[in-house]
């Protein structure tokens, strides 16, 4: 199984659509706290779906929500640059909402997990790719 993770900042849309196109990710799951952001650009919510099927070979489009930090947890990791902080409370929210046990991970298999930050060091999109690595099997992880 492939899972693809790509953050949109410091991508311009071609960039971004050829990454996923050439990739042949199937579907797009956009795991951001607010996906129409007004620094969204060309990822807002309302638009990914046209783009993805226009774009990038039909490419379809999901929301989870739940794979998502909650805002104090982001907040605090905005106020206070603890990553390891942030890394104990995201994954204590995942085991709270039986992430990815509540899951298929069919729904997953080349698809490209999507958040906001342009690398994922520091992103809980690699954290959620990590995570179904460790709990299914055979899951190769691909940041684009």
């Amino acid at each position: 199984m492939k899972i693809y993770t790509i953050g949109f900042t410091q991508k311009n849309a071609e960039d971004f659509f050829e990454r996923i196109k050439q990739h042949g990710v199937k579907r797009l799951i956009d795991i951001r706290i607010h996906p129409n952001g007004q620094l969204s650009g060309f990822a807002k919510q309302e638009d990914l779906p046209y783009f993805l099927k226009e774009l990038a070979d039909d490419c379809g489009y999901a929301y989870m929500p739940d794979l998502a930090p909650t805002k104090d947890i982001l907040k605090e990791y905005r106020d206070d640059d603890n990553w390891e902080r942030y890394v104990t409370r995201f994954e204590a929210l995942m085991d709270e909402r039986n992430i990815p046990q509540a899951l298929n991970p069919d729904d997953f298999n080349e698809a490209c997990l999507l958040c906001s930050e342009a690398t994922p060091e520091q992103c809980h999109r690699r954290l959620v790719a990590e995570r179904f690595a460790k709990h299914w099997q055979d899951v190769e992880i691909i940041h684009l």
